[in-house]
């Protein structure tokens, strides 16, 4: 995590919902939010989407922890606001 920000992980595969997913998080996302986007086709995303427990895709992490909303389901913008995603870090 960036000192300061919030880390983002917006893990993405190029499909319809997965771009909904990423503009939302954007459109939400404060000037605290570091915004990563990670592309399931990227081993290195897919990697990382496993450390985290990524089950299904469009999912997001915030500061390292898989959102509420998409652990077993898609991303729901009550449970990012209450992850923290667009609120200034004070």
């Amino acid at each position: 995590m960036v000192a300061g920000k919030r880390t983002v992980e917006v893990f993405i595969a190029g499909c319809a919902c997965c771009d909904e997913a990423l503009e939302m998080v954007r459109q939400m996302a404060c000037p605290s939010c570091e915004v990563r986007v990670l592309d399931m086709r990227n081993e290195a995303a897919a990697r990382r989407a496993s450390e985290l427990g990524v089950r299904s895709i469009p999912a997001i992490a915030v500061n390292g922890e898989l959102a509420s909303c998409c652990a077993a389901r898609g991303p729901d913008a009550q449970a990012l606001r209450h992850a923290g995603i667009g609120r200034p870090i004070v």
